[in-house]
């Protein structure tokens, strides 16, 4: 099965490791959120969730995404009949903050950071596709923003100001605002 992130047998991670990872119910997603990896993410998380029954463990640094792709994932956590344990890595911003607080357990390293910023929309075509295609994103944005409010309990207006205005936080600040539930402690001895 292929896991996000560097694939077996193009020299970066060997084919064991991606083996050893599923056996311990740990995903990896690294780099940008767009519809490949999503369709690998959710194959993956479904796979696992048919195999098992312990929480499967998401380890994101996803420094952006595509909206579309971000809500397919968050469909899939909804779908799923065990709990997602998500840890941030590194920087987690744009839709992928959306996969984060869906998660039904958010920690973050205590350097990871965080960008609040608006999902950004690419379209063509004639000017009328141009029309429904910018409805459509909108559309997808409020369903976004609602769905991130709910999660990290905060009022959909302050969610849509801070995603506007491109609102960075660190792994102490992501606690305080909702973002995550808690920042992993370092291990002693």
């Amino acid at each position: 099965m292929d896991l996000p992130g560097p694939r077996p047998g193009e020299g970066v991670w060997p084919a064991w490791l991606y083996e050893r990872l599923l056996e311990q119910r740990l995903v990896l997603v690294q780099g940008r959120l767009d519809r490949e990896l999503a369709t690998r993410l959710c194959a993956q998380l479904l796979t696992l969730d048919a195999t098992g029954d312990d929480p499967v463990r998401l380890h994101l640094a996803s420094p952006d995404g595509e909206l579309a792709a971000a809500l397919t994932v968050i469909d899939v956590f909804d779908l799923l009949t065990v709990p997602v344990h998500a840890v941030a890595t590194g920087q987690v911003g744009g839709p992928s903050v959306g996969v984060l607080a869906a998660a039904h357990d958010r920690r973050a390293y205590p350097h990871a950071t965080f960008r609040l910023s608006e999902p950004r929309g690419r379209f063509e075509g004639s000017a009328a596709e141009l029309a429904t295609q910018n409805e459509q994103h909108r559309w997808l944005l409020d369903d976004f923003y609602a769905r991130l409010a709910q999660d990290i309990r905060r009022p959909v207006a302050r969610v849509r100001h801070d995603t506007r205005q491109g609102r960075f936080l660190t792994a102490g600040q992501a606690v305080t605002y909702g973002l995550i539930d808690a920042i992993v402690e370092q291990r002693t001895g």
